[in-house]
């Protein structure tokens, strides 16, 4: 079977085919989440679920959503609650500033009439929605053929189009993944594609054999991703450069934070005085400052922190 020729040029004739055996495939082993809603989905719902799912793992979202969404029903209700209460109902998730960014484009959302907008343009200027969740939710929600290119799917696009032997430019990528759409399951396409590249088209060790749309593809082979040829000696390091520990960067520094305050009662101070974890009083002071100047946490005049909205 022919294999795709760069994104750029015309669709090849067995595109159809390859359409139907992603969508085959998906059909038969799709990733069972709960904000996954095959019919008429509801487009907050699903914009709800898909800004959780930036730089989170899907199945961490699953269960959050549910909660987040039996609390926050409408963008009316996420608009209206307390930031110190969203923020709360986020906790675990990670990248805390998002919730913020979902609250303002619930409050968007209801200064423009109260309906998530429906076409790309519009979605992307709601805060916190960039290219890729503004096509996933014109896709998974209006059922526009678009195409939502995240990690997974670039690397699938890729791989499909070059075999990785050349990066594929964005903008081209992009075009290949708005012809490959299937117009007549756009929501379910997006799906297929992002637990195909989870799943199966891992970035380290594809799983080939496997894989519904083998035949389209222009990788060479799982044995030219899976086993690298061993180096002729062992390799030197370039520099002194060592992996720092989860523990001792500033993300974890300010989730540490978040997590504390979300423990306590809403608007009760809590005093960051002191070392915390690996990091000394200076850096826990500053992660508290750009926590402020995210607007997550506010302080009062002794310096005692709250979760933003909680103000006593």
């Amino acid at each position: 079977m022919a294999r795709l020729p760069a994104p750029a040029g015309a669709l090849p004739a067995d595109v159809v085919g390859l359409r139907a055996a992603l969508l085959a495939w998906f059909d038969g082993g799709g990733r069972a989440l709960a904000f996954r809603v095959r019919r008429e989905p509801d487009p907050w719902a699903v914009l709800v679920s898909e800004v959780m799912a930036q730089q989170t793992q899907v199945t961490r979202v699953d269960a959050k959503w549910r909660v987040f969404m039996d609390r926050f029903r409408t963008p009316a209700d996420l608009a209206a609650a307390p930031l110190g209460d969203v923020i709360r109902a986020w906790s675990g998730l990670g990248y805390n500033r998002r919730a913020v960014d979902l609250q303002r484009a619930a409050r968007a959302i209801v200064e423009s009439g109260g309906a998530v907008p429906a076409d790309v343009p519009s979605l992307q200027a709601l805060p916190g929605v960039g290219p890729y969740t503004a096509r996933a939710v014109a896709a998974i929600a209006f059922g526009r053929a678009v195409g939502a290119v995240d990690v997974n799917v670039r690397r699938v696009l890729g791989r499909l189009t070059t075999g990785e032997s050349a990066p594929v430019p964005a903008r081209v990528l992009q075009t290949a993944a708005d012809a490959l759409v299937d117009p007549s399951r756009p929501g379910d396409w997006t799906h297929a594609l992002m637990d195909l590249g989870a799943t199966v088209c891992r970035p380290g060790r594809p799983a080939c054999g496997a894989c519904p749309i083998r035949a389209w593809c222009a990788l060479p082979g799982p044995a030219r991703v899976a086993a690298p040829p061993p180096a002729l000696e062992p390799a030197r390091p370039i520099g002194p450069r060592r992996a720092v520990p989860f523990a001792a960067t500033s993300r974890w520094l300010r989730g540490r934070i978040v997590e504390r305050l979300c423990s306590e009662p809403p608007g009760t101070g809590v005093a960051f005085h002191g070392p915390l974890g690996l990091h000394p009083p200076e850096a826990v002071s500053a992660a508290l400052a750009s926590l402020v100047a995210d607007g997550l946490v506010e302080l009062d005049g002794l310096g005692a922190a709250r979760l933003a909205g909680e103000r006593a």
